[in-house]
């Protein structure tokens, strides 16, 4: 079972995506906690120690770029899939220089998510 840290500031993409990966039959995914931004994120990710994180880019306080590379310099083996909008390349560029595996563009679709879950946790 893998264990998912789910990291975005709209509640209702966090619940979108919750219920992709608890709706998903062919793997056993487990919700473990969310965060509504990088600071929090980080430190979810301390406390939690998922096997994945899904980060939104653009967040209040501290972004996903900056969660990624603290969450990589506390475990270099972060799972980090990053999820974005259309037309932020040269940032999801960025945030794979920093350590994170992965991204998938918003609006989420759930095969494309699960999809990219599979392949960096290769289940």
């Amino acid at each position: 079972m893998s264990r998912i840290l789910v990291v975005d500031d709209s509640k209702f993409m966090r619940l979108i995506l919750k219920n992709y990966f608890e709706k998903d039959s062919s793997a056993r995914h487990e919700v473990v906690g969310e965060a509504e931004d990088g600071a929090s994120a980080v430190a979810k990710y301390k406390e939690l120690k998922p096997d994945l994180v899904t980060m939104d880019i653009i967040m209040p306080t501290e972004s996903g770029l900056a969660a990624v590379r603290d969450i990589v310099l506390f475990d270099s083996n972060a799972k980090i899939i990053m999820v974005s909008a259309m037309g932020q390349e040269k940032v999801v560029e960025e945030a794979l220089a920093l350590g994170a595996k992965g991204f998938v563009t918003k609006p989420v679709k759930a095969e494309e998510l699960l999809l990219k879950v599979k392949q960096v946790l290769e289940i």
